[in-house]
């Protein structure tokens, strides 16, 4: 397990620890990309995903440019039962999944989606929403400042020390926080970003495999 504390992810929730859209999150869901036990839809069309799909999620969209389609599900699936032969170590081992001529380092993932979990679980500790303070207006806790106005100066390309002149009583980890818990929890549904493939990670190919078929057709094969 990445982090014990949260079993199960929103999308956008998943989306910011796996460090990728908000639109790829619900696409591994709808395209049948992940193992289903690794997300749940709820009778009202509500998704989630668990914790250790981020893991996968990550993997998946950030080596899109590297690896097929094709590779990518084989992947998730040898991982997958690896995982599932191992409930109680979990990610704790080494993640080194070899497939033919394809091999694959799943730590740096790992690592990636655990540090992220860890800063999402810090992020949603450091808000308050409260409705005697500002009508139930999310906040920095010990303050009247509204955590997605922060948020938006940091988006709208604001210079950190200029948003910390204007709040004086915010530090620069909390304004950090305040970008992770509205990503997390956007307003108005904004997608998150998705960044480039993490430092580290290691991917080694000899073979490129066809990517022709659906997402489904794979799976199925």
């Amino acid at each position: 397990m990445i982090v014990a504390e949260m079993d199960y992810l929103t999308p956008t929730e998943a989306a910011v620890v796996a460090g990728i859209t908000y639109r790829d999150a619900y696409r591994a869901i709808d395209e049948k990309i992940l193992p289903d036990n690794l997300y749940r839809v709820g009778a009202d069309g509500t998704r989630q995903f668990k914790v250790d799909a981020c893991v996968f999620l990550s993997f998946y969209f950030k080596t899109a440019k590297r690896l097929s389609a094709e590779e990518r599900l084989r992947v998730i699936s040898v991982a997958y039962k690896q995982l599932l032969e191992s409930p109680t170590s979990g990610f704790e081992k080494e993640w080194k999944i070899q497939q033919d001529f394809l091999s694959i380092d799943l730590a740096s993932f790992l690592r990636g989606t655990r540090e992220q979990m860890t800063r999402l679980a810090a992020a949603r500790a450091s808000i308050v929403k409260d409705t005697e303070i500002l009508s139930g207006t999310p906040v920095l806790r010990g303050t009247r400042i509204p955590v997605y106005d922060v948020a938006f100066l940091v988006k709208a390309g604001e210079p950190m020390e200029r948003i910390l002149e204007d709040y004086s009583g915010l530090s620069t980890e909390a304004v950090e926080l305040a970008v992770i818990y509205a990503e997390a929890a956007p307003a108005r549904g904004r997608p998150c970003q998705s960044p480039s493939l993490p430092a580290g990670a290691t991917i080694v190919a000899s073979r490129r495999l066809p990517a022709h078929r659906t997402v489904a057709q794979k799976l199925a094969s």
